[in-house]
């Protein structure tokens, strides 16, 4: 399990909040000519000219969203960083500038923070963002990190989740499921290493799972796949919980009906395997395990041509008209009503 190899600690308390500041964002390039003005003042000022900005905002608590028994903090920070690019990508806008506020308890170190942020800042180089500000303060127990993103797109390319027609196709990039088995694999070694500390894991059979949940990507690269297809979605969401209660926003957003066809599921093998192994069904984990962080989203039946045998879409349903309700269409050609059983942070 992961073990703090580095003895140094050093006291947040010596530095103080600004100090802190400067100590953990120093690094911080500027890479978007928008951004006027980044760390070091009351505010940020971006300059979008006629563009339109898109902005949201996620929340990460730990024993809710994460489990530092397992998570590094450097994967941490890089995926607090993507989980919230994920949103401005399903806008089909591009990231430009992230805010990070997080807030720790005094069990960590200056050291642990600097790993937080060497995963936030690695995240900012691959995804060429600007971090352009946050806030940092003290919790009573644990870590809580808040993200806010702002993307950019012109008015007319951005996609909303009600604008899906009753022809309209659903497409998925990627696969999915995989993130979600990687974390049952990741809360099963916890149990064994809480029973014998002495184990050592071998998790040369689950590499792609464990990195589907460790160590996300956000699916920037779909916006310029999109634009040079000439296909611009009619709705589109990310899936951060589980399938099914996706396609449930596009369709409540909508106001249409849905069948998703079971047999057209993106599958990775690992994932299929590691289903059977655990004695869990794949269908029900892929529609509703969540943290994927693909694009969902539909198109017009005129642009099938245009998308069919692309390796980085898969077409797994289409909607109706909305008295048909939200179906499963499962291998055996039957329909099953289509539930939400995925991630409600609310619920856990």
């Amino acid at each position: 399990m992961i073990e703090d190899k580095n003895p140094q600690r050093t006291s947040i308390a010596q530095l103080g909040e600004f100090g802190l500041i400067d100590h953990l964002t120093k690094n911080f390039e500027i890479n978007q000519e928008s951004t006027l003005k980044g760390i070091g003042d009351d505010a940020a000022v971006l300059d979008f000219g006629t563009r339109k900005t898109v902005v949201s905002t996620d929340l990460l608590i730990e024993g809710v969203h994460f489990d530092l028994a397992y998570m590094p903090l450097k994967h941490l920070g890089y995926k607090s960083v993507v989980v919230n690019l994920s949103d401005i990508c399903a806008m089909n806008a591009k990231p430009t500038q992230i805010t990070v506020s997080v807030a720790v308890s005094n069990r960590f170190p200056l050291e642990a923070l600097e790993e937080l942020y060497e995963g936030i800042a690695r995240a900012a180089k691959e995804y060429k963002i600007d971090v352009i500000g946050g806030d940092t303060t003290s919790s009573q127990k644990g870590m809580i990190i808040s993200i806010t993103a702002l993307g950019e797109a012109d008015e007319n390319e951005i996609v909303y989740r009600n604008g899906a027609k009753a022809t309209d196709l659903l497409v998925v990039t990627g696969d999915i499921g995989a993130a979600y088995m990687g974390l049952q694999v990741l809360e099963r070694e916890k149990q064994v290493f809480q029973v014998n500390p002495n184990s050592q894991p071998d998790l040369d059979a689950y590499t792609y799972l464990i990195e589907r949940q460790l160590k996300p990507e956000a699916r920037t690269d779909i916006r310029s796949l999109l634009h040079a297809l000439e296909i611009k979605p009619t709705a589109m969401i990310d899936v951060s919980d589980g399938i099914s209660s996706e396609i449930m926003h596009l369709c409540k957003q909508s106001n249409v009906g849905c069948n998703l066809y079971e047999d057209k599921l993106p599958l990775d093998p690992q994932f299929i395997s590691v289903c059977e192994e655990f004695n869990i069904d794949s269908t029900t984990i892929a529609i509703n395990g969540g943290e994927d962080y693909e694009l969902l989203f539909t198109i017009a039946m005129s642009d099938f041509d245009k998308i069919k045998g692309n390796p980085n879409f898969t077409i797994i349903g289409h909607m109706t008209e909305p008295g048909e309700g939200l179906h499963l269409v499962t291998r055996a050609n039957t329909k099953i009503q289509l539930k939400a059983r995925g991630w409600n942070a609310l619920s856990e």
